[in-house]
């Protein structure tokens, strides 16, 4: 599966899990686990609980996703 077959959704960051793991809820209720990917793994960015951040989720596994 590519990049492009992910679907992009707005969330906002509950909670910080051991390992690069964060706990993400989305605009349309559910939660979702999510962990760096791409340039801000590489930048070393940032992200702190409240943030608001956009998450690409797998439309075969709603339950993970990359920020």
């Amino acid at each position: 599966m590519s990049k492009d077959d992910l679907v992009n959704v707005e969330g906002t960051i509950v909670d910080l899990k051991g390992g690069g793991i964060y706990w993400i809820n989305l605009e349309n209720g559910s939660k979702v686990s999510a962990k760096l990917c791409g340039k801000m793994k590489r930048f070393k960015i940032r992200i702190v609980v409240g943030d608001r951040v956009t998450v690409a989720v797998s439309p075969y596994d709603v339950s993970h996703g990359l920020i």
